[in-house]
């Protein structure tokens, strides 16, 4: 993963920090968002209390803070009590799937397991845990540090996430939010209080965000398990899609965006460029580079930055083309931008006459063992 553009663009930051709020932090915050050195700033939250506390031991950045709690929405608030008594999600096809079976098969031992293989199985319930009657509300806690503006939001707490979610409901713009990464499923009713895909994407479009990318985690009936695709038992090589890690930002670009666009600031803007570069969209953040090239020209050097996503699009490639150079190249639609044609079939085998057949039953006579002969 390239974080060459986002790390200029960081040093290029005078006045604004890159908030991030991490809901479900077992594992500590991804590293790649550290790119941003002493301009990040993160609060980070987890049910489970002893990862809570060994993370926060572990911490060697000043501005990174990590609170134990369930986090949920406050009893009075409008969708909790629409949702009051109703299924966080229902049809799971989780309990029949070779993950759950196999956990069920190292219960036993992973119940006086270390904290470390606890987790890495993703059995934070057999962890010491903050007390679910006393949810933690995190916009509550964005007030309470005094923190006015995100960047980036993760939920990903294998329950309420969705309730999580409209805990913010009518603060992303107040908050200057600019994307977020969200756990979501794919099994599931049609209640609208269901922690469910297209509940999910509808409540983010409502709200001006954008779908970018889906990673999409797989998972196999335990009647036929397929390998697991990571070195815990979780999602497989093959099977249904259960989850995925779902990828919304604003989009400046967008003509529909474009007052938004307008009106954000540029070291914001010139922030979600860099967010668009992380999650492996360099193409998203040059358009927004050749959307605003004045006022994020006050920020970086507009042209280095379209060099530097040119060289990341292009990978492992060496030499690199320049950016115009790249661009010359898709517009003459050469090949470079396609796959290689496939081989040619072999030729047919020429057609046996007589001769041949006769030869080849006589060196099969004398040759059982089909060692080849030469002609005679």
């Amino acid at each position: 993963m390239s974080t060459a553009f986002a790390a200029y663009v960081s040093d290029s930051l005078k006045s604004e920090l890159f908030t991030l709020i991490d809901v479900g932090c077992s594992g500590g915050i991804d590293p790649v968002w550290r790119v941003f050195g002493p301009r990040l700033r993160a609060v980070a939250f987890d049910a489970s209390l002893d990862e809570c506390e060994r993370l926060a031991r572990e911490e060697t950045h000043a501005d990174i803070k990590y609170i134990g709690g369930f986090v949920g929405l406050s009893p009075d608030h409008p969708f909790a009590r629409r949702a009051a008594g109703k299924p966080l999600f229902t049809v799971n096809p989780i309990f029949r799937t070779s993950a759950w079976r196999t956990l069920q098969l190292r219960k036993a031992r992973l119940e006086a397991a270390s904290l470390e293989e606890k987790l890495r199985d993703n059995l934070w319930s057999l962890t010491k845990l903050a007390d679910p009657e006393k949810p933690v509300v995190v916009p509550d806690v964005l007030k309470e540090l005094g923190w006015s503006d995100v960047d980036l939001l993760k939920i990903d707490i294998d329950g309420p996430d969705y309730q999580v979610l409209n805990s913010f409901d009518g603060q992303f713009d107040d908050l200057g939010l600019l994307a977020a990464r969200l756990e979501v499923n794919f099994y599931g009713g049609t209640d609208d209080t269901e922690h469910v895909f297209h509940n999910t994407d509808r409540f983010m479009r409502d709200r001006g965000f954008e779908l970018l990318g889906l990673d999409v985690r797989t998972y196999a009936m335990a009647a036929l398990p397929s390998p697991f695709a990571i070195t815990s038992p979780a999602q497989t090589v093959t099977g249904r899609p259960v989850q995925a890690d779902a990828l919304y930002a604003r989009d400046p670009a967008s003509p529909q965006q474009r007052a938004m666009g307008d009106a954000m600031p540029a070291e914001k803007m010139a922030k979600l460029a860099a967010i668009f570069s992380i999650w492996q969209q360099p193409d998203a953040a040059a358009e927004l580079l050749l959307a605003y090239p004045d006022k994020l020209g006050t920020v970086i050097d507009v042209q280095n930055g379209l060099e530097m996503l040119a060289r990341q699009t292009q990978g492992e490639v060496e030499p690199a083309l320049s950016y115009a150079e790249y661009i010359a190249s898709y517009e003459a639609d050469t090949p470079a931008f396609y796959p290689p044609p496939p081989e040619p079939p072999p030729p047919p085998p020429p057609p046996r006459t007589l001769g041949r057949r006769l030869r080849a039953a006589l060196q099969s006579f004398r040759n059982p063992d089909n060692v080849v002969l030469g002609d005679e």
